[in-house]
């Protein structure tokens, strides 16, 4: 066998394994990236529940308060989703924990997989915020799924989300949480999740509920 053709039954074999390391290696760095991302979430969202200035908690809840539980952080919820926008959305009133209401519009849905499955979510706009600077790209999706009542607030949970540049967004669930309402309902009024929002799965991914929050 002629010398260059050894060589290249050694030198194929090499590459295509310093191929797949790098892939494997640029897969890793971008989990890593979304990992920090969500810890970096759970640690602001522990500090502002720490914060008696900016926490919804209140007498024994605060001074109890450590952290928030989790579930375990899983990319399988952090989803890209094919995002359609509404054209000429319609402002409307959407109920809230204290019987009252506050103005959204409907801002377009996401429509996603699970396990193989799709699932479509309706995102909102407050008219509120909109007006305001630092929130004018502040998407609001609130949702509930078969945890709820069990380890999660029956209530459902919210994602914060900003404006996408294209056709698609990025929902992470590992940054879902509850509105403050699930751990002081005397004090603050929270949107209910409408029925469009309700995922017949679970959503084992984000904050999870104590016992000693229940009312």
């Amino acid at each position: 066998m002629k010398p260059y053709i050894i060589f290249l039954f050694l030198v194929i074999p090499f590459f295509s394994f310093s191929q797949k390391s790098l892939a494997s290696k640029k897969t890793l760095k971008q989990e890593t990236k979304e990992i920090k991302e969500i810890k970096k979430f759970q640690k602001e969202l522990n500090e502002e529940y720490l914060n008696p200035k900016e926490t919804p908690l209140r007498g024994d809840n605060f001074t109890q308060f450590k952290k928030h539980p989790f579930f375990p952080i899983d990319l399988k919820y952090r989803v890209e989703a094919k995002f359609i926008k509404t054209e000429n959305p319609t402002p409307f009133d959407l109920p809230t924990s204290s019987g009252k209401s506050k103005s959204y519009q409907e801002f377009g849905k996401a429509t996603f997989e699970l396990d193989g499955k799709s699932y479509t979510l309706t995102i909102y706009q407050s008219l509120d915020l909109m007006k305001m600077e630092k929130y004018k790209d502040h998407l609001f999706l609130p949702f509930r799924d078969a945890t709820n009542t069990k380890e999660t607030y029956g209530g459902g949970k919210y994602l914060d989300l900003k404006i996408p540049a294209g056709d698609s967004i990025i929902l992470d669930f590992n940054q879902s949480y509850h509105p403050y309402c699930a751990y002081n309902a005397y004090d603050y009024n929270c949107p209910i999740v409408p029925e469009e929002n309700k995922l017949p799965v679970e959503i084992k991914a984000g904050v999870m509920y104590q016992d000693i929050y229940h009312h």
